[in-house]
């Protein structure tokens, strides 16, 4: 029995489908629907220059560190250093708590939308205190239930990506290509350009959030191992995900697209509005309250799976001796208690945002955009780390490698996948003029303050981190550069102990017909190197 784990792997498709599970969420519609027919080239391009090359570079790092722990921080640390590795899984956790308001915005969003009476639902999702209370209590729900333990969470989060994310997604493209063979109106004309004006920028600066509709892929690395052939089937694993993605992504869009004018489209509502709009079109309105309650029901989902991941990352790194004894403390079930109450603070915090926004569109719009700013520093320092890394640990083993030979292909790939975050990384400070985000002072504001307040305080706690920080039963690995001098050391002490532990036996094998001197020669040689311990 205990070989029949050993000997489980995962199926090609299983594979791509599990990609595809982490990956979609469908809030993300309304914001590429404005682009009409032109949506289909930008997550297209997204997926080329960013979601393809995630997935294979992620694969190909998570396999050469698959027995060590640190993740991100493992990953970037092992090309630049400690100080780079710590900024990388910092942001990772930051970005993942400034994510969390906005994708409970949405949330309170379709449970206003459980109601039958159209108007009052629409008031009630414009109300910023009534989706500031709901942010607030499911939060602080999926924080509770996560002190509990992940045993029930993981439960809820694999029916929910299902009820919330899978089924929902399938259901909104059935109903437009009903719609539109039953002879419904269509909004979007489909005779339109596939590729934008590219001219105008203002065409390209809310694209740019596309790229974080793609994030999380990298989490997909971690099976690497669990795939036959590895070389092989997973690339067909990423690719088959990656091609069913972009399809939920691109019909999805487009069938909002169809039953919404692209001037009434609004980034928190118009998901739900869809929905109910395509309901009364088949006669069958009463649906409406049941996909809003499978929505709400899935963004529920991925916030408990959220909650506890990065930050548990975080704290394995902190026990390293990264965060102060504060935030590595633990309940009675080894949940990371104090990290969960702190970032809960944050999320408090950042909600009550709502009370100086001009609307909850506007604060939706903000909090998504300062997320990929974060999200895709910790992706250019993966990126450009995975090709360092091809230098400095040339010889290590790669049960799985981005080109059978040479660095040409890793180069290409990694490459395109830093270039594609760096692109949307400069276009996110960018206010977007399509949609009404206030002043760009506030804009600006948040973005940059934001932004510099996360990426400076890693450095901080690390230049006033003590040695009194290391939790003693702590397991974590040495990096590669302190393992090798370690070795050399231990090996020259070994050299040195040998060479005069023979030094001494030949002393004491003359000793008996020598003077008196031998035996102070022999202390003086000998007594010295064992009271010396050998470094590393």
């Amino acid at each position: 029995m205990a070989n029949i784990k050993q000997t489980v792997k995962l199926g090609v498709f299983t594979l791509a489908i599990m990609n595809v599970t982490a990956v979609v969420s469908l809030r993300g519609l309304p914001a590429e629907a404005v682009y009409g027919m032109s949506s289909a080239f930008y997550y297209l391009f997204a997926a080329i220059v960013f979601l393809i090359p995630t997935s294979l570079v992620a694969a190909e790092l998570a396999a050469m560190f698959q027995d060590k722990q640190g993740g991100v921080f493992r990953w970037v640390g092992e090309a630049y250093g400690k100080k780079l590795g710590f900024l990388a899984i910092w942001v990772q956790w930051i970005e993942s708590t400034i994510w969390y308001p906005t994708v409970l915005t949405f949330g309170a969003v379709s449970i206003a939308f459980i109601g039958m009476n159209d108007v009052h639902d629409m008031s009630l999702a414009n109300n910023k205190y009534y989706t500031l209370v709901v942010v607030l209590v499911i939060y602080w729900l999926a924080t509770f239930i996560s002190l509990k333990g992940m045993s029930w969470v993981g439960k809820v989060a694999k029916v929910g990506g299902l009820v919330g994310t899978i089924i929902p997604a399938g259901l909104l493209i059935v109903l437009g290509i009903i719609y539109l063979a039953t002879g419904g109106h269509s909004n979007m004309d489909f005779h339109s350009s596939f590729f934008p004006d590219l001219t105008n920028f203002d065409n390209v600066v809310l694209a740019a959030s596309i790229f974080l509709f793609y994030a999380g892929m990298e989490m997909g690395g971690i099976h690497v191992k669990d795939v036959n052939n590895p070389s092989k089937n997973y690339p067909k694993a990423v690719f088959i995900g990656a091609l069913i993605t972009v399809l939920i992504f691109v019909l999805g869009t487009f069938a909002l697209g169809v039953i919404i004018p692209a001037k009434d489209i609004s980034l928190t509502q118009s998901l739900l509005v869809g929905f109910d709009n395509y309901f009364r079109y088949i006669h069958a309105s009463w649906l409406s309250p049941i996909i809003a309650i499978a929505l709400a029901f899935g963004v529920l989902a991925g916030v408990l799976t959220w909650v506890a991941g990065p930050s548990k990352g975080i704290f394995a790194v902190g026990k390293a001796g990264y965060m102060p004894p504060f935030f590595q403390k633990t309940n009675k079930l080894g949940v990371q208690k104090n990290i969960l109450f702190v970032q809960g603070g944050a999320v408090t915090i950042l909600s009550l945002l709502f009370v100086v926004m001009p609307s909850v569109q506007s604060f939706y719009q903000i909090l998504s955009q300062l997320t990929v700013v974060l999200y895709l520093i910790m992706y250019m320092l993966m990126f450009s780390g995975a090709i360092v890394l091809r230098y400095k640990m040339k010889k290590l083993n790669r049960p799985f490698r981005i080109g059978k030979g040479g660095n040409g292909l890793m180069w290409l790939v990694g490459g395109l996948g830093f270039c594609g975050s760096l692109l949307a990384f400069v276009l996110s400070f960018i206010p977007p003029s399509q949609i009404s985000t206030g002043s760009n002072t506030v804009w600006f504001s948040v973005l940059i303050i934001g932004a510099l307040i996360v990426v400076i305080a890693p450095f901080i706690i690390y230049a006033s981190k003590k040695p009194g920080w290391v939790d003693p039963n702590s397991t974590f690995e040495p990096f590669h550069w302190e393992e090798q001098p370690a070795a050399q050391v231990a090996g020259k002490t070994a050299t040195v102990t040998a060479g005069t532990s023979a030094s001494a036996t030949a002393s004491e094998s003359v000793a008996p017909a020598s003077t008196g001197n031998a035996p102070a020669a022999n202390g003086g040689n000998g007594s010295k190197a064992p009271s010396t311990p050998p470094k590393g």
